[in-house]
């Protein structure tokens, strides 16, 4: 690797730029500058790095090396790119990535008309806040790649130096790979909020519900990786139970009707699953899509 491209400038100093800066510099590449919307976010992230110079000009600060990450908030990514290229902050020979999951490399495309290389980086990883001798946050977690072919490379050379592991999409397929992680990140927690509180209306506080319902949350992970989705479904629906399906309705709809709704539209689509298995019963099977028929509450 040339090792201009083992110096980076960090443009914007949240979470995951100071977790970038002091973990790609434990693998031999250098901060050289920081810039961010907040100059003491700056400075944190120099400290915490041990190296590199605040800049209070992004252009200024891109100018310094070749490589280059906008870790700034999305809506503040186009801008800001823009602003650096205006300004000519990049060369031909600058590459610029952003760690945006729901945008694609095409947010930086004002970069291009200066020569640079652009790409995306995203890891499949929530970032707490850096505290000084925490284990790394890269390590071995999922991150994927898009862009031009000049970024991709360099990206999973980068990639590799955080002991993570790299997959590559298509640049018009980032919106849909960013809602597959909503799905099963954010909407997992909500599916264990909606278990937790049907628990807690049974009589069991917070602690306890989620400690119950860990191990059958776990074991379903490891059964859908070993398996699959589809014969990894079990319970009322994959049987075609229809009469549990409407005690849990008729209890749903009284005591906590805010549910009802997720629900039936959960059940919806389990129904469309449990339906590619062999020996669902088809008297069960129209029963059960009525009693999951979309309801406005």
């Amino acid at each position: 690797m040339n090792i201009n491209k083992n110096k980076f400038c960090i443009i914007g100093c949240g979470r995951l730029g100071v977790a970038l800066a002091v973990f790609l510099s434990d693998q031999g590449f250098t901060p050289i500058s920081f810039y961010s919307k907040s100059f003491e976010s700056a400075k944190h992230a120099v400290a915490m790095a041990g190296r590199g110079v605040v800049y209070d000009d992004p252009i200024a600060a891109a100018q310094s090396c070749e490589l280059v990450f906008i870790t700034t908030p999305d809506a503040r990514i186009g801008p800001i790119c823009e602003q650096i290229t205006k300004g000519g902050g990049f060369t031909d020979n600058s590459v610029v990535f952003h760690l945006s999951g729901a945008l694609s490399s095409d947010v930086l495309k004002p970069a291009r008309k200066l020569g640079a290389a652009t790409g995306s980086i995203h890891p499949l990883q929530a970032f707490p806040p850096y505290e000084k001798g925490q284990q790394s946050p890269f390590r071995d977690i999922n991150i994927s790649l898009e862009g031009e072919e000049r970024a991709v490379v360099l990206g999973r050379k980068i990639v590799d130096a955080l002991g993570a592991k790299s997959f590559t999409i298509p640049t018009q397929a980032k919106p849909v790979y960013h809602a597959a992680s909503v799905v099963a990140s954010n909407y997992l927690v909500t599916l264990e909020h909606f278990a937790i509180s049907l628990l807690k209306e049974a009589g069991l506080d917070e602690d306890l519900a989620y400690t119950i319902l860990e191990p059958l949350t776990q074991g379903t992970l490891n059964n859908i990786k070993v398996r699959g989705c589809t014969d990894a479904l079990t319970g009322p629906v994959a049987r075609g139970d229809d009469k549990t399906i409407a005690c849990h309705l008729k209890e749903i709809d009284k005591i906590m009707p805010q549910f009802s709704q997720l629900y039936r539209v959960l059940g919806k689509y389990t129904l469309e699953i449990a339906r590619s298995k062999e020996g669902m019963n088809q008297g069960a099977n129209e029963k059960l899509a009525h009693l999951f028929k979309d309801i406005k509450i």
